[in-house]
């Protein structure tokens, strides 16, 4: 069974006094290690930092997205290589909001995803379905046809994680129902074996939406729910180290 990963998302939050929120998360887990490997993504400004405020500790650094490139004329992006150069070891790849505000397609997280590799960098590689396409069924071939064409086949045995995050749980507080959240993972699960084999039975699949300490230990005992990709409630310490001691 792959290892646990429970991965905080910062998005576009956070600055240089919010550093001691990591270091309260890394006290904690120095103290008393958790089962999962626990990470947070803050804001490229903070990665450098974060990752100095927690050297020494079990809290690994990731970033929140980079460019498929290596370097080049492309104003303010980040390439995976500057991330691992600035400390961390993971990064975020095809976020919904990045797919929905940036128009990314599964090409281009693919192409992000084996940059972040090629560089020795973790992808989590996001996927999910609208509202409307839960809706009408068609959750399950949206999500199917995200992991296929969002995974770089080039991965080899580098490591990686998928999370599945239900565009319309996200920040809405809406949750899908425990038997939902292990239908798709169990889906997931299979669309990576048939794309990679024995390999696609290594990477964690995590759940992210509205992940909560209210609900959290009901999510993370799901069938093939190896984490979770936690966003608001990553920014506080007390709130994220609930979520980690509720595996």
């Amino acid at each position: 069974m792959p290892v646990p990963l429970i991965a905080g998302n910062w998005k576009m939050n956070g600055v240089a006094a919010d550093l001691d929120e990591a270091r309260a998360l890394a006290e904690s887990l120095a103290a008393q290690p958790s089962v999962a490997r626990v990470a947070l993504c803050p804001p490229a400004t903070l990665v450098e930092r974060m990752a100095r405020a927690v050297a020494g500790s079990p809290v690994l650094i990731g970033g929140q997205d980079c460019h498929a490139e290596t370097n080049g004329p492309f104003t303010g992006d980040t390439a995976a290589g500057m991330l691992a150069d600035a400390g961390a070891t993971l990064v975020i790849v095809g976020h919904s909001e990045r797919r929905a505000t940036y128009g990314e397609s599964d090409g281009s997280v693919a192409a992000k995803a084996h940059a972040a590799v090629a560089a020795g960098l973790e992808p989590i590689i996001c996927v999910g379905e609208t509202l409307e396409q839960r809706r009408e069924g068609l959750a399950l071939s949206v999500v199917t046809s995200q992991v296929d064409g969002s995974l770089p086949r080039a991965i080899g045995d580098a490591p990686f994680a998928v999370a599945y995050e239900p565009v319309w749980a996200i920040g809405t507080g809406l949750t899908p129902s425990v038997a939902e959240i292990e239908e798709v993972h169990v889906t997931i699960r299979a669309a990576l074996v048939e794309a990679l084999g024995e390999a696609g039975l290594r990477a964690p699949i995590l759940y992210g939406g509205s992940v909560k300490p209210a609900n959290a230990a009901e999510i993370l005992s799901a069938k093939e729910v190896g984490g979770a990709l936690v966003g608001g409630a990553s920014l506080k310490a007390a709130d994220f180290l609930a979520i980690v001691r509720a595996l």
